[in-house]
C-alpha cells in the first residue's frame, strides 16, 4: 500500500512539471509561427515584385487578342530567365505557353528552337524534360517533318506521356498510312472506354483494299475477316469481299456479301446498288438484280439511286416500262434526285409548246442539285462532292453520310 501512495506523489509532480512546461514552451511556438507567416508573406510580396513588367504585358495583349506582342513580350521573358540561369522552373513553364502561341501563330521554327534550347537545360527533370519533347513533338508534327515528330513521341514510350504520345503518333501512322503500325498502337491504347475496334476494322480494310488492288486475294480475304472480326457491323469489309468475289468469278458469294450490308447499315446500300446488280447480270438475272434494288428503293427512301434503276430497266424493258418503273418510285417517295430524273424522262412527252420552258426548270432543278447535295461529315460537318471513309477535315472514320443530302 505504501508503495501505491509513492507511485501517486509521483505522478502528481511529473504533472506538475508537465503543466509548467506547457507554460513555456505553448508561447514558443506561438512565436515560431507568426515569425513563419511574416517570412511566407514577406516571400510572396517578394516574389510579386520581381514578376518581370513583361509579363503584365503580355496577358495585357493576349486579353486584347494582340498575340504578336504577347508572343514577343514572352520571349523577352524567357530568354532572359535562360540566359540567368536563376529560374529554370518559371523559364520552363513560360516557354510551353510560349511555344503553344508560336504554334498557334504557324511560327514553327520559333516554337522548335525556344524548345530546343529549353531541353538543353542542365537542371531539367524527367517530368519537365518529357513535357518539353512533347510540345518539341508537336511543333515538328505541324511544321511538317513527321518523321522527327514520330522519334520524338516514341521517345515518349514508358513515360507519363507516353498515352498523350501515342494517340498522337496514332494520327501520324495513318497520314503515313502506315496501317500495321496504326492496328498496333491502337490495340496498345484500347480500353473499356475507347477499344478502337472501329478505327482497327478501318485499317484493315485499307490493307484489304490494297491487296485487292494488287490482285493478292488470300491477303485481302485475311484482312476482310480481321477487320469483321474487330466490328462486325464494318460495312466497308463486305464492299470489299464482294469486289473480291467478283473478281474471282464467284458471283453469288459477292451478292451474299453486298446483301449483307442491309443487316448491317442499310444506308450503304447505295455504294453497292450497281455492283449488285452486275453480278445478278453475270448469273444472267439481271431481271432479278433489278428487282432487289427496286425493293431496296421501296424499303429505304432515303438511297439515291434511282438512276441506275432507270437506266438498267431501260435497258431491259424499254423506255415506257423505264418511265413507269421510275415515276412509281419518285412518287412513292419525292426528292430533288428523283424529281430532277423524272424531269428528265418526261420532257420527250411534253406538248411542244412546253418543251423549251420544261428543259429550263430540269436545267435550274440539275444545277440546284449539283450545288446543294453533297456528302457530309457527320462529326464536322465537313461537305464533298466525294464520299471518303476518312474524313479530312476531322480525320474521323465512316462518318460520311453514304447517300448525299441536302445542305
Amino acid at each position: 500500500m505504501g508503495k501505491f501512495f509513492y507511485l501517486c506523489d509521483k505522478l502528481r509532480a511529473m504533472d506538475t512539471w508537465f503543466g509548467v512546461l506547457l507554460l513555456f514552451i505553448l508561447p514558443i511556438f506561438f512565436a515560431l509561427g507568426w515569425f513563419a507567416a511574416r517570412m511566407d508573406i514577406g516571400a510572396v510580396l517578394k516574389q510579386a515584385k520581381s514578376v518581370p513588367e513583361h509579363l503584365y504585358q503580355s496577358l495585357d495583349a493576349l486579353i486584347d487578342r494582340k498575340s504578336n506582342i504577347a508572343a514577343r513580350s514572352l520571349s523577352e521573358i524567357v530568354e532572359q530567365m535562360i540566359d540567368d540561369k536563376n529560374n529554370d522552373i518559371t523559364a520552363h513553364a513560360l516557354g510551353l505557353s510560349l511555344g503553344k502561341l508560336y504554334r498557334q501563330r504557324g511560327e514553327n521554327d520559333k516554337a522548335i528552337t525556344l524548345h530546343q534550347k529549353l531541353l538543353n537545360s542542365p537542371d531539367l527533370d524527367g517530368h519537365r524534360r518529357h513535357q518539353l519533347q512533347f510540345e518539341l513533338g508537336q511543333d515538328f508534327q505541324q511544321a511538317g517533318l513527321v518523321d522527327r515528330a514520330e522519334q520524338q513521341f516514341e521517345a515518349l514510350a514508358n513515360t507519363e506521356m507516353a498515352k498523350a504520345a501515342d494517340e498522337i503518333l496514332l494520327n501520324i501512322y495513318q497520314q503515313d498510312r502506315d496501317w500495321k503500325k496504326a492496328i498496333s498502337l491502337a490495340s496498345k491504347l484500347a480500353h473499356d472506354e475507347t477499344t478502337y475496334q472501329f478505327e482497327i476494322a478501318q485499317f484493315y480494310c485499307e490493307l484489304a483494299q490494297a491487296a485487292l488492288f494488287r490482285s493478292d486475294y488470300n491477303t485481302a480475304r485475311e484482312h476482310i475477316q480481321a477487320a469483321l472480326n474487330a466490328n462486325r457491323k464494318c460495312t466497308r469489309a463486305n464492299m470489299i469481299l464482294g469486289d473480291l468475289e467478283s473478281k474471282e468469278n464467284h458471283f453469288q458469294a459477292a451478292i451474299d456479301a453486298y446483301t449483307a450490308i442491309e443487316q448491317q447499315n442499310h444506308d450503304y446500300l447505295g455504294m453497292v446498288a450497281l455492283r449488285l446488280y452486275d453480278a445478278y447480270a453475270a448469273m444472267d438475272k439481271a431481271g432479278e438484280g433489278l428487282e432487289v434494288l427496286i425493293g431496296y428503293l421501296k424499303t429505304f427512301a432515303n438511297l439515291d439511286f434511282i438512276n441506275i434503276i432507270y437506266d438498267k430497266a431501260l435497258a431491259l424493258y424499254g423506255e415506257t416500262r423505264a418511265a413507269e418503273i421510275t415515276t412509281d418510285l419518285v412518287r412513292n417517295a419525292p426528292n430533288l434526285l428523283g424529281v430532277y430524273q423524272l424531269l428528265s424522262i418526261k420532257i420527250s412527252d411534253l406538248p411542244k409548246q412546253w418543251k423549251t420552258d420544261a428543259d429550263m426548270v430540269r436545267t435550274v432543278v440539275g444545277r440546284y442539285v449539283q450545288k446543294s447535295m453533297m456528302y457530309r461529315c457527320r462529326h464536322c460537318h465537313f461537305k464533298s462532292q466525294v464520299f471518303f471513309w476518312h474524313c479530312p477535315a476531322c480525320n474521323h472514320w465512316e462518318t460520311f453520310t453514304p447517300n448525299k443530302i441536302e445542305v
